[in-house]
């Protein structure tokens, strides 16, 4: 955009939040017509969590592991939500779910890592931080494992 530094903050903001919004919808509409389509549903969960709504990101990777069981990037981005609410039990099941499917598999790994040291931290500031920070990176790892395949 030539006149990008014309737009005022309030401006850049809103119009941020309507292109989240327009990619929120895109990708509830790929998985209305594809329910299984695990990259879109990890796309929109990462979309719901960069807006504080885990609970929504919680509902789509529900959705979509009801019709794809055993799929480990869905099993690892709903833990990596869990985890993100301190229901770091629960991610560890899915984790190990995924894990007794395919043993090597390093980000399923590191993830059950993170959650049982997570676990063991109680009471530390900078906990929630490290779980948005390890969330991230753990959704990156899911597409980019994806793409591999």
């Amino acid at each position: 955009m030539a006149g990008a530094k014309e737009f005022d903050p309030a401006m850049r903001e809103r119009i941020s939040r309507a292109l989240v919004h327009a990619d929120e919808q895109s990708l509830r509409a790929a998985l209305d017509q594809q329910p299984d389509d695990v990259n879109a549903a990890i796309s929109l969960a990462r979309a719901l969590l960069a807006r504080n709504s885990p609970d929504e990101a919680l509902q789509v990777l529900n959705a979509v592991l009801l019709v794809a069981p055993g799929n480990l990037r869905a099993l690892n981005a709903k833990g990596v939500v869990l985890d993100q609410q301190g229901r770091h039990e629960e991610a560890q099941v899915l984790y190990r779910q995924g894990l007794a499917i395919e043993p090597t598999n390093s980000m399923l790994r590191n993830n059950l890592e993170l959650s049982t040291t997570l676990e063991g931290k109680t009471g530390s500031r900078n906990v929630n931080q490290e779980l948005q920070t390890g969330d991230q990176k753990a959704l990156a790892r899911s597409r980019s494992h994806s793409q591999q395949r």
